[in-house]
């Protein structure tokens, strides 16, 4: 079972989150509060996902997820966000988020969502990756990415990409036939020779190094 926290500082979201995600079978919604107790819910309640919003009136959004991820078992964050909360993302991203929801994503999509964060992977949906996150290397040349890109060995820049589709460890072991481990030194390895990034700001490189097809997977 998939334990979820849901941080929020609207009693609404949280009630429409919880109302989705109960629906499906391997999903268990164990704590739903605001910022200010979030903290103290996600330890008390063992979440595995947390869902958090990005902007609350009570406490930052980066402030909490800072102090989520300082735990010995920390779970995975996903930012809640609207489209105009932009400014956020870079810091958030820095600061080690698993990805990112807008808040009136598709419920199906939504447990997805859940499942994919459970399982390690990055969450790189299309409706969030373009309009809030696609902007994280603007500043970048795509050529920086593509040199980066180049230091690593061919079977680096194949898991790279799928990890630019979002899928986990064991979903890469399977798709190109290596051990789980194998894959997880692969990752390790890429992710060092990128400058340290996190799973998110990988997959943007691996976009803007022209590895995947508009969030789709394959080459352009």
């Amino acid at each position: 079972m998939i334990r979820v926290a849901v941080v929020d500082d609207e009693a609404l979201v949280r009630s429409g989150l919880r109302l989705i995600l109960g629906t499906a079978p391997d999903i268990e919604v164990v704590a739903e509060c605001s910022g200010a107790k979030a903290v103290e819910a996600v330890r008390d309640s063992a979440a595995d996902v947390v869902l958090l919003d990005i902007r609350m009136p009570d406490v930052d959004g980066l402030t909490v997820l800072g102090r989520l991820l300082e735990a010995e078992h920390a779970p995975a964050v996903a930012m809640l966000t609207t489209f105009d909360a932009q400014e956020y993302v870079t810091a958030a991203l820095r600061a080690g988020a698993a990805g990112f929801l807008l808040k009136d994503t598709d419920p199906e999509q939504l447990v997805r969502a859940v499942r994919t964060l459970a399982e390690g992977g990055s969450l790189l949906d299309p409706g969030v990756t373009r309009a809030v996150i696609g902007g994280y290397l603007a500043a970048e040349a795509e050529a920086t990415a593509a040199a980066a890109v180049e230091a690593l060995t061919p079977r680096e820049r194949e898991v790279l990409a799928l990890i630019g589709q979002g899928l986990a460890n064991p979903q890469i072991a399977e798709r190109i036939g290596l051990a789980p481990s194998t894959v997880k030194d692969h990752v390790g390895a890429l992710l060092a020779k990128l400058g340290g990034l996190n799973r998110v700001q990988a997959a943007i490189v691996a976009d803007r190094a022209g590895l995947l097809s508009p969030w789709a997977g394959g080459p352009r």
